[in-house]
């Protein structure tokens, strides 16, 4: 297999994740694809781990710091990152999450190869004592119809190419789902989401994170459905009830 050769530029907002980050840090460093930058985005108006973080640039000279003057939320933050960054492709990471270390290489050759501008992968889900408790396959997306009832699509496993990303296109402000919403409007202007059917990012449930917010998650996922898909109120409560329970299926069963 010939290497790729374009950047990419890997997006790591960072909130509370001092435990987690060298981890997640390690595994971009590792990988087999090297034409990469990190941009790693401290969202933290306690600056108390600071110093930590800035320490992390001496494992690598790709790394790059830059820090909010106040906490934006993950959304924003990746907004921000994508704004600051060099590569041809944007790889979203989150500061808990690990990589297989062919992940970049293998997939944005496959994006090459298949001419897709995003793309997503295989993910296993372990718990925090990196137990594995499940496994997501990806599929391909070809319509916004097929992903409105389940966001099935990882985070940490997307690759996209950058000129995706515009003022229209870009993580909106909410606190959880805004991947989600990003995903449904990229859907919307027919641009597939192609998925590669390899296990290659380890995903951690962390039970203090926004993620496992039952309540919040909730919250979000109808103002997903009323607010940016502009559903009507008795639509937007079905498929927010739809994608709760498909979210219990996927997690208990």
């Amino acid at each position: 297999m010939n290497k790729a050769t374009a950047k990419a530029s890997v997006i790591i907002p960072y909130y509370k994740k001092k435990n987690n980050i060298k981890r997640t840090i390690k595994s971009v460093i590792s990988q087999t694809y090297s034409n990469f930058e990190i941009i790693l985005i401290y969202d933290d108006e306690d600056l108390s781990e600071l110093i930590y973080v800035n320490n992390l640039k001496k494992l690598d000279k790709r790394i790059k710091i830059i820090v909010n003057k106040k906490n934006l939320g993950a959304g924003q933050s990746r907004n921000i990152g994508i704004f600051n960054s060099k590569g041809k492709y944007i790889c979203f990471l989150d500061a808990d999450d690990i990589w297989n270390k062919n992940k970049l290489l293998l997939q944005i050759n496959f994006m090459k190869k298949k001419r897709c501008s995003i793309s997503h992968t295989t993910y296993e889900i372990r718990d925090s004592k990196n137990n594995r408790i499940g496994l997501r396959k990806a599929r391909n997306f070809y319509n916004l119809k097929a992903l409105l009832p389940s966001c099935d699509i990882g985070l940490s496993t997307v690759v996209a190419e950058k000129k995706i990303f515009t003022k229209s296109f870009k993580f909106p402000n909410q606190k959880t789902k805004e991947d989600f919403v990003l995903w449904l409007k990229i859907l919307k202007k027919n641009i597939q989401i192609i998925g590669i059917d390899k296990n290659l990012t380890s995903w951690y449930s962390t039970k203090n994170s926004l993620s496992s917010s039952s309540i919040q998650k909730i919250k979000d996922a109808f103002k997903v459905y009323s607010k940016y898909m502009k559903f009507n109120f008795i639509k937007s409560v079905y498929f927010t009830l739809i994608l709760s329970l498909n979210f219990f299926k996927k997690n208990y069963f």
